[in-house]
């Protein structure tokens, strides 16, 4: 056990570390060779800050362990409305100027609405998977078909200011490889200690990978919203949640069912994909904007958010802790 909690807490650092450094890397990596910094910021910056939760739940599908696997995505897209996009909006109140981000949210939608009626079965099939796996290929064209327009768009006028830097190509390809490497090895011992302590405890994978594995590979999600919030440029920060949680939905689960098509617990469905379409709803509806009000979510809105992921996460400890 305290091995397994040495793995766990040592794998949730280099995490952090990695994913950081490697979306960093790859950002400006891409800037060298002429990447428009619209699909910089939709493409690297918005799904690659899902590279944890997509080399974890690859690892645990690769071992047997599909409910870390599942929870490590759901559990992930709940942190990052409810937890990320809240403590951000405590902070400062996000406004959504981007257009972008305001045609992602309605797809968002939808897609989460497709995910669960694919999972009504509680069975993710290969065809399931596959479907998924189609439709974040429709999604990815879209997005670059979108990020090389010439039209303006805050996001990018966000994203170029971001990326002011003198970091060399060199530099800015070794923090690509190395975050990349780091990333695989500290996914590896995240996965490790996760399921040890999921059978010292004797639960479900999947509530180990809905509370901690999901909140440690959405830090790096939490990290650069509230650094975005900060800087002034909120078009980034609620582009990261939205772009991480259509990987996490469509890619990553896509890529878990491929490997190893797996039964699903009906309560995952029942209550934690139903909490995170609903969330997903809810911030749709604030952060669109509708009759001519510009989408944003405030202080009040935010705490409310944080407060629904703390009940949310103490009833799901306390299911550890009654068993």
């Amino acid at each position: 056990m305290p091995i397994a909690i040495v793995f766990l807490i040592g794998g949730l650092l280099l995490l952090l570390w990695s994913s950081d450094r490697f979306v960093d890397g790859s950002s400006r990596t891409a800037k060298y060779f002429g990447m428009p910094p619209l699909l910089i910021g939709m493409i690297i910056i918005g799904f690659g800050t899902s590279a944890p939760e997509m080399v974890v739940s690859t690892f645990a599908a690769l071992q047997g362990n599909p409910g870390i696997a599942l929870g490590n995505a759901y559990g992930s897209n709940i942190a990052n409305i409810a937890l990320i996009l809240g403590i951000t909006a405590m902070i400062g109140p996000i406004r959504v100027h981007s257009a972008i981000l305001r045609k992602e949210l309605p797809i968002l939608t939808f897609v989460t609405g497709i995910s669960i009626l694919l999972l009504m079965d509680l069975y993710l099939s290969f065809w399931n998977a596959l479907y998924l796996l189609v439709l974040f290929a429709f999604l990815m064209t879209w997005s670059i078909i979108q990020g090389i327009k010439k039209n303006p768009d805050t996001l990018a006028i966000q994203v170029e200011k971001s990326l002011v830097s003198d970091f060399s190509l060199k530099k800015s390809l070794w923090m690509l490889v190395s975050g990349l490497a780091v990333l695989i090895v500290s996914s590896r011992l995240l996965v490790y200690g996760a399921v040890e302590i999921a059978r010292y405890f004797e639960v479900s994978d999947s509530i180990i990978g809905l509370t901690v594995v999901a909140v440690g590979t959405s830090l790096p999600e939490l990290a650069a919203s509230i650094i975005a919030a900060k800087k002034g440029e909120p078009d980034i920060a609620i582009g990261n949640v939205i772009g991480s949680n259509l990987f996490n939905t469509l890619g990553v689960v896509g890529i878990a069912g491929m490997i190893h098509p797996f039964a699903v617990e009906s309560t995952i469905v029942y209550r934690d994909m139903t909490l995170m379409a609903l969330l997903t709803v809810s911030l749709f509806v604030i952060g669109y904007g509708f009759r001519g009000r510009k989408g944003r979510i405030n202080r009040f809105e935010g705490t409310f958010l944080v407060f629904i992921y703390l009940i949310y996460t103490s009833y799901l400890i306390k299911t550890i802790v009654t068993l």
